[in-house]
């Protein structure tokens, strides 16, 4: 008799567990929701921005230690920026992607 309500306790405790961390857990975001759009820019934003500032970064330390001073910055900035770019294609290609997978959904009437 004792195991048993010593089982139930143990199983509505698990229960209130299960319900705390649901209602903890963060949304997911939607695809079609109102900021995606942001979210998506900002995202292509900082990987560009990132992309730029290593560049100049490597650059300038290697004009540190090499003493050469403008050459690695320009060289390594105009690499960066091309990497930015090559992050601003991918990011939106894996949009258009996205974009035609929900269309291809949405014609077919699935959800």
């Amino acid at each position: 008799m004792a195991e048993r309500d010593e089982a139930a306790r143990l199983k509505a405790l698990e229960d209130r567990i299960a319900a705390a961390q649901a209602a903890r857990a963060p949304v997911p975001s939607e695809t079609g929701g109102r900021y995606a759009g942001a979210e998506v820019a900002w995202r292509m934003v900082t990987e560009f921005v990132a992309c730029v500032g290593i560049g100049f970064g490597l650059g300038y330390g290697l004009d540190a230690l090499l003493e050469t001073t403008p050459w690695m910055i320009a060289v390594f900035t105009l690499l960066g920026f091309a990497a930015g770019v090559k992050a601003l294609m991918r990011a939106g290609a894996e949009m258009q992607k996205k974009q035609a997978s929900q269309g291809a959904v949405d014609e077919n009437g699935e959800d």
